[in-house]
């Protein structure tokens, strides 16, 4: 697993996992706010399963000499 989610995607992630956990724990959006659990783990991890199959990456660019 190569890591493939970097920079503010993986700030974003884990923020908005965290707050899905939170308002699910509270009862404001129900059970599917456990969801949350998907982004705050791929955002912690560095990696998204989705990512390859789409060409994407958002970790910088290593530079070649």
């Amino acid at each position: 697993m190569k890591a493939n989610v970097g920079g503010i995607d993986k700030i974003l992630r884990i923020a908005v996992g965290i707050v899905l956990i939170a308002m699910a724990y509270m009862n404001v959006v129900g059970v599917w706010g456990y969801i949350g659990v998907v982004p705050l783990l791929t955002g912690l991890i560095g990696w998204c399963p989705i990512y390859p199959m789409l060409g994407i990456s958002s970790c910088p660019m290593k530079k070649s000499t």
